[in-house]
């Protein structure tokens, strides 16, 4: 099975990775360290570096915020899934900064800037309090105890301590049984038929 991965890095380390690719590709290496390329990763398994030949460039291990699926053709008409890729490898220059944090805020592509933001719902800040007396009141509602809702809500007691008084119930609206028998609703028919005439 083949390995694959994202590799991202900047527009010159893009013009060195091309041209060793062209030279290995052509046959026409002058010198084989200027042709090797390597990475490495550090312990913690996140920032590492990339080389190019002789040169070292900065490299982290980066979360991307959702997932890419990667495909290949064999006949250029039909594809096969071949991954789910979850992470890349973001090269860049000396000087420029490390991301923050193990997570890209953006994706891949231009439409998928800023995705954690803008595209994903924001984690509720919910108050610890309050989740504990809701597992409680659930607790007790799937072991038969009727829970007071607004001494739960409000504060105003355990949840559990006082009782809901048993609501009465709604007036059944007057609505005439069909009959048992066929006597009455034929008795209703034939009194309509003598109005009619």
């Amino acid at each position: 099975m083949d390995e694959q991965f994202i590799l991202r890095v900047s527009p010159s380390v893009a013009e060195q990775i091309e041209r060793l690719m062209n030279e290995s590709a052509a046959g026409s290496s002058s010198n084989p360290d200027d042709a090797s390329l390597d990475l490495s990763f550090s312990e913690d398994g996140r920032s590492g570096t990339f080389m190019i030949g002789n040169q070292r460039f900065p490299a982290s291990l980066l979360d991307l915020p959702t997932v890419v699926e990667s495909y290949k053709t064999y006949d250029d008409s039909f594809l096969v899934k071949t991954a789910d890729i979850g992470q890349m490898v973001m090269v860049r220059e000396e000087d420029d900064p490390a991301p923050e944090g193990a997570e890209y805020k953006h994706g891949l592509t231009p439409p998928m800037r800023d995705a954690r933001r803008r595209r994903f719902r924001r984690e509720p800040d919910l108050n610890a309090e309050l989740v504990h007396r809701v597992e409680k009141d659930l607790i007790s509602i799937m072991q038969g105890v009727p829970v007071n809702q607004n001494a739960s809500v409000a504060g105003g007691g355990e949840g559990g301590d006082r009782k809901k008084a048993a609501p009465a119930p709604a007036p059944k609206p007057d609505v005439q049984e069909p009959a048992a028998n066929g006597e009455e609703a034929e008795a209703d028919r034939s009194d309509s038929d003598e109005s009619d005439s």
